[in-house]
């Protein structure tokens, strides 16, 4: 099938072409006749498939006639985060260059200001995330009566980002009679009762089964301890054939340092997380697109939508908390058709987390440990080389004892003065482990042991 069969515009069309692009993804090529017919729709589909053209192709073909009107955007797309907002932005600039729609950015982290004085000269499509755009509404610098198109995308990370109160009340303001398009990674409950609150017989698209990793990418488990799993994170660097590689961490305080200690060791890195403005982060993405930099230090910030291309590598160096995460993390790379490598460091604190894992996307990862150090045994010696040291042993045996182990030393006895001749003492046994005895040997060592 080809772009051409979809019912897309002449304009649209050469868009496409420009882009690269002359057949459709599975999810675009199901998602995007209903959309042009004006349908409900829900979509399910894995990170990586091209879900974002999916929604913005026909939207642009759909926008392109009428008029915008100032406070009032003709359609509304709502992100969790301000990175995936902007990548939707650069969708709708790159693909709708021959159509004339006015497009704005409602995120935080910008001067608010700006973005004003876009909605009050009338945008076609307003591109926000849930916390601007109720703050703007609240103040009453925007009208949503006008909105006939609302995007609800990435809706299972709403959901964990604690957006959903704030879509539900987004949705009762807008018009009744709209066209409703939600787009999730998976379905939990949660965004099944949204589904069927605020859509109206939406058609449902699936194109891989809910929080699956795509088959495309080489999954692998490097094991490693805590205490070691940076030596760990630069030998795999040092080894693999990367082109660009993002790394993921827990935390952002991990980001920092772990960027940080790359950096110094010569490493090309950025890095990208919560509290950083929003104009430093889309620096550090230009810098890795335009591959200034190329291994990128993220939180899971980065781990959902950002579509970048010519990622090779995904590096875990903390397994994620939450299994659903992993997917969008490995996700970053194998798109597009391409092949990918993703490698998680594990220690044994993480064997729950792999675990959750690999029941949510019923696969076994496979173990592998190229470029993880072997750590020593504290019992071991440092020079491979260099026999064990042997244990101290007496300096000498007596001479009654032979070749048999010296009995438990007596307690030694004040000497007592004898009308009869010493024997001469030998070489054997004028020493002992404590002390030399140079006097005549007593009495009771002149008896042989078993006497």
């Amino acid at each position: 099938m080809k772009f051409a069969d979809l019912g897309l515009s002449n304009e649209l069309l050469r868009a496409v072409d420009d882009a690269g692009y002359t057949e459709p993804t599975p999810i675009q090529a199901e998602a995007i006749p209903p959309i042009l017919m004006m349908k409900d729709l829900v979509g399910i589909a894995q990170t990586g498939t091209g879900k974002t053209a999916s929604f913005v192709l026909p939207m642009i073909d759909i926008l392109s006639h009428g008029r915008s009107r100032a406070l009032m955007p003709r359609s509304l797309i709502l992100e969790p985060t301000r990175e995936l907002a902007a990548q939707v932005a650069e969708n709708f600039e790159k693909y709708g260059k021959y159509q004339k729609l006015e497009m704005t950015l409602l995120i935080g982290g910008v001067s608010m200001g700006d973005q004003m004085k876009d909605l009050e000269k009338g945008v076609d499509v307003l591109i926000a995330t849930p916390g601007r755009l109720m703050d703007l509404f609240d103040r009453g610098k925007i009208l949503l009566s006008g909105c006939s198109l609302l995007v609800i995308d990435e809706a299972d990370r709403m959901l964990d980002m604690g957006f959903i109160p704030d879509i539900e009340s987004i949705c009762q303001k807008l018009p009744t009679n709209r066209q409703t398009l939600l787009f999730s990674a998976t379905m939990p409950p949660p965004i099944k009762k949204l589904s069927d609150k605020f859509l109206s017989n939406p058609k449902h698209i699936e194109v891989a089964r809910p929080a699956t990793a795509a088959t495309n990418i080489d999954q692998r488990l490097v094991e490693t301890s805590a205490r070691s799993k940076k030596t760990t994170l630069k030998k795999l660097l040092r080894s693999e054939d990367i082109s660009t590689a993002i790394i993921f961490a827990n935390r952002k305080t991990t980001v920092r340092d772990l960027q940080g200690q790359l950096k110094k060791d010569g490493f090309r890195t950025g890095q990208i997380h919560g509290d950083m403005s929003q104009p430093e982060r889309m620096r550090e993405l230009d810098l890795f697109k335009t591959g200034e930099i190329n291994i990128l230090v993220a939180s899971d910030v980065a781990a959902r939508g950002l579509d970048i291309k010519g990622v090779s590598h995904v590096f875990n160096f903390d397994a994620p908390w939450h299994p659903d995460d992993y997917v969008h993390r490995i996700g970053r790379t194998g798109r597009a058709g391409a092949t990918g490598t993703a490698i998680t460091l594990v220690t044994p604190a993480d064997a729950e987390a792999i675990e959750n894992i690999e029941k949510l996307t019923g696969q076994t990862i496979a173990r592998g440990d190229k470029g993880a150090p072997k750590e020593k045994p504290k019992s071991e010696p440092s020079d491979k080389n260099e026999p064990p040291k042997p244990k101290r042993t007496s300096r000498a045996k007596t001479k009654s004892a032979g070749n048999k182990p010296a009995p438990p030393k007596p307690k030694k006895p004040q000497p007592k003065k004898s009308s009869r001749k010493a024997a001469p003492a030998t070489a054997a046994s004028s020493q002992t482990d404590d002390e030399d005895w140079n006097g005549p040997m007593p009495d009771f060592l002149s008896v042989k042991l078993g006497d």
